[in-house]
């Protein structure tokens, strides 16, 4: 799974208008690394059909500002280059799952 290291990055990813999961996360966050594996597992699974990238709030605060992440973990599922949804906390692979689904289609 890749990683969004700056705003021009995450500029090109979105232009594209394909279905994006960012997951915005800190190193330090215990329920962030809970979620990765999880995370990992289904951005190998959903290829192709949904891009999915890690952000680091503390390496990319620009970011985390521009889609007002104020707690981590904090999924955000861009369509169209618009949000069309937003998870905040720990999340299930089921609940992952039912989000990348409507996403993907």
């Amino acid at each position: 799974m890749k990683k969004i290291n700056n705003i021009e990055e995450y500029n090109t990813l979105v232009a594209q208008g394909s279905p994006v999961l960012l997951d915005f996360y800190a190193d330090w966050c215990g329920p962030c690394q809970a979620l990765l594996p999880t995370v990992e597992k289904l951005s190998e699974e959903y290829e192709g059909k949904v891009t999915i990238q890690k952000v680091n709030i503390e390496e990319v605060p620009e970011l985390a500002t521009l889609h007002k992440v104020r707690s981590i973990p904090n999924l955000v599922f861009i369509k169209d280059n618009e949000v069309v949804n937003t998870h905040v906390g720990f999340a299930g692979e089921d609940v992952l799952r039912n989000h990348l689904d409507a996403l993907s289609n």
